[in-house]
């Protein structure tokens, strides 16, 4: 059976071009690693404080893996790294399974841990890396 990632990004104020842009961007990133898919989500929910449901179908993602804890981290630690290079930090949004992480306004460090514990949560083999 498959891991399905849902990953939604989203950025206060900018317009929905914006947000596809990155969106598209990580993408890319995401499609070479060891994934079976990475497909855009649509009808996803809005995010909270959002109020135009098209901005939240625009930054989201439906990444399919397979359930290798390898391949999790890997996706995980993508997202946080794309996310760090970002000049304004989007706020990204990954669900697995109805458990939800959100990193909107965190330190990098914070950040950095809270995908850590996200990705081991997640993680077949149920190990820290």
């Amino acid at each position: 059976m498959d891991t399905l990632l849902r990953v939604l990004v989203t950025e206060e104020g900018s317009p929905p071009d914006r947000v596809d842009e990155m969106t598209r961007q990580l993408r890319r990133e995401l499609l070479q690693l060891d994934v079976d898919d990475v497909a855009p989500a649509r009808g996803g929910e809005a995010p909270p404080g959002t109020r135009a449901w098209s901005v939240a179908e625009t930054g989201a993602l439906l990444v399919t893996m397979g359930q290798s804890a390898t391949a999790l981290r890997a996706v995980v630690d993508a997202v946080r790294n794309w996310r760090a290079r970002c000049r304004e930090r989007p706020a990204i949004r990954l669900v697995i399974d109805g458990d939800v992480l959100e990193i909107s306004e965190a330190t990098p460090d914070q950040a950095a841990r809270s995908f850590k514990l996200f990705a081991d949560r997640h993680s077949s083999d149920g190990a820290g890396s």
